[in-house]
């Protein structure tokens, strides 16, 4: 099993960037597709981009599009995402996700989860 750890958060204000990172261990990030999520206090987990196997196919969700950009690097086993022009409403604890099917992935299902990082977007 595959294990995840996000590095990267912290605090920055707004119109600000982050770029946060999730290294695997275990076994290779090749062969699953890769997502972040974040949830919000008081909010629900919310999916917020992901990226192939390849990297050829990529998701956001609405309220990142064009802000975040979420990239991968399989020979160092790493994940990206990075954040720009971040909003108070970004603040969030922004959570690794693993699933070996991208379809499975963008749909919800998540088969490994990283511990999370936190994203705090105020001035």
């Amino acid at each position: 099993q595959v294990q995840l750890v996000e590095s990267g958060g912290g605090l920055v204000q707004p119109g600000g960037s982050l770029r946060l990172s999730c290294s695997a261990s275990g076994r290779t990030l090749s062969n699953y597709a890769l997502g972040w999520s974040r949830q919000a206090p008081g909010k629900e987990r919310e999916f917020v981009a992901a990226i192939s196997l390849s990297g050829d196919n990529t998701y956001y969700t609405d309220s990142v599009k064009g802000r975040f950009t979420i990239s991968r690097d399989n020979a160092k086993n790493t994940v990206y995402l990075q954040m720009n022009s971040l909003k108070p409403e970004d603040t969030a604890v922004y959570y690794c996700a693993a699933e070996p099917s991208y379809i499975r992935l963008v749909a919800g299902y998540i088969q490994v989860w990283g511990q999370g990082t936190l994203v705090t977007v105020s001035s």
